[in-house]
């Protein structure tokens, strides 16, 4: 599993040209799946990404996670973070897990985040969606499975 975090003062996701989610403040979390991931895979990766303190303290330092701060979180499903282009001029996405597979890790990662206590708003697996992300600081971290 790979997640882009970006800590944020506010964000949004339009889905479908329709329907608007949004957060006030916390984190946008971009989640993709890998063809191996499990639910306990979700479960470590948000686990790791409640508690990363970035989120500053009066001195400046990053020393608060979302959890202290009482942030949302805006979780929206991006199967293009498995874009490999190593080879060739267009992203082969063999590594990331197949449609049905993908969805059911992104409904499993979103029950996970929901029963945190924390606001989770989502975007919508496979839907045409447009995000936007106030980001703050910027802080921009990477969580992959593979490294923690």
């Amino acid at each position: 599993m790979k997640t882009v975090i970006q800590r944020v003062k506010k964000a949004s996701v339009i889905i479908d040209a329709k329907e608007k989610r949004e957060i006030a403040g916390g984190l946008v979390v971009l989640a993709a799946f890998g063809k191996n991931d499990t639910k306990e895979i979700c479960l470590k990766v948000f686990d790791k990404i409640k508690k990363l303190r970035i989120f500053s303290n009066p001195e400046g330092k990053f020393d608060y996670s979302v959890e202290d701060v009482k942030g949302g979180l805006l979780i929206i499903s991006q199967f293009t973070l498995y874009g490999d282009c190593k080879k060739g001029k267009r992203p082969d996405f063999t590594e990331a897990a197949p449609y049905e597979a993908g969805k059911k890790l992104y409904e499993e990662f979103l029950n996970i985040a929901k029963n945190s206590g924390l606001e989770i708003k989502s975007g919508e697996f496979g839907a045409d969606m447009l995000v936007e992300i106030h980001n703050d600081g910027p802080v921009t971290i990477i969580v992959d499975s593979e490294n923690i």
